[in-house]
């Protein structure tokens, strides 16, 4: 009886883990919201307003060596040239799901 009870918690406990996602997984559509909010009036689309051609789409993100969730990361969080930091008015959470939300759309083309 209780090699069967340390069986079915250890089933339970493998199954929880690999079904469950960690707790700093990106949320895209948080990402969403928060894109709509805070880069849109400049991105909007995946575009730039300030600078043409430095927008979010896939090849553009690729060309400026931009294209992983870790460089959007960075770049929401610290920002660069007219691009504001974000890092005072974000959360880590925020700025990793708005970054998987650019990374997920560029992909999409935007669409």
């Amino acid at each position: 009886m209780k090699k069967i009870l340390t069986l079915v918690l250890v089933t339970f406990l493998l199954l929880i883990s690999t079904f469950t996602l960690p707790a700093n997984a990106a949320d895209t559509v948080n990402g969403e919201q928060i894109f709509s909010v805070h880069c849109a009036g400049c991105h909007i689309n995946g575009g730039n307003i300030v600078r043409r051609g430095k927008n979010l789409k896939k090849q553009a993100l690729k060309k400026y060596g931009m294209d992983s969730i870790e460089a959007v990361i960075s770049i929401v969080t610290n920002g660069k040239s007219n691009m504001s930091a974000y890092k005072d008015r974000l959360s880590e959470q925020q700025i990793q799901d708005v970054a998987a939300y650019v990374i997920e759309e560029a992909e999409k083309g935007w669409r």
